[in-house]
């Protein structure tokens, strides 16, 4: 059965994307954030360049902050969004 999830982005992301969300559904063989980066990266050039370097991109997870290992199986939601910055 297909996995839908919403993915949001933020901030810089989401203006590189054009868009600050979309649906998808979860390909065979995407089980965990890297997985999701990895697909995400090969759709387009707007995806590969605004999600190119992991170190620089926060995620969440259901609302959780998540790292590149979580399992999303069962996310509903993930979101990318730049580090938080202080001022």
């Amino acid at each position: 059965m297909p996995h839908t999830v919403q993915l949001r982005y933020f901030a810089w992301i989401r203006e590189r994307l054009g868009s600050g969300e979309e649906t998808i559904e979860l390909p065979e063989g995407v089980h965990t954030v890297a997985d999701l980066l990895h697909w995400l990266r090969k759709l387009d050039d707007a995806h590969a360049a605004a999600l190119a370097d992991e170190d620089t991109l926060r995620v969440a997870v259901d609302q959780q902050h998540a790292d590149l290992q979580t399992s999303i199986s069962s996310a509903r939601e993930i979101a990318f969004f730049p580090p938080v910055t202080g001022g």
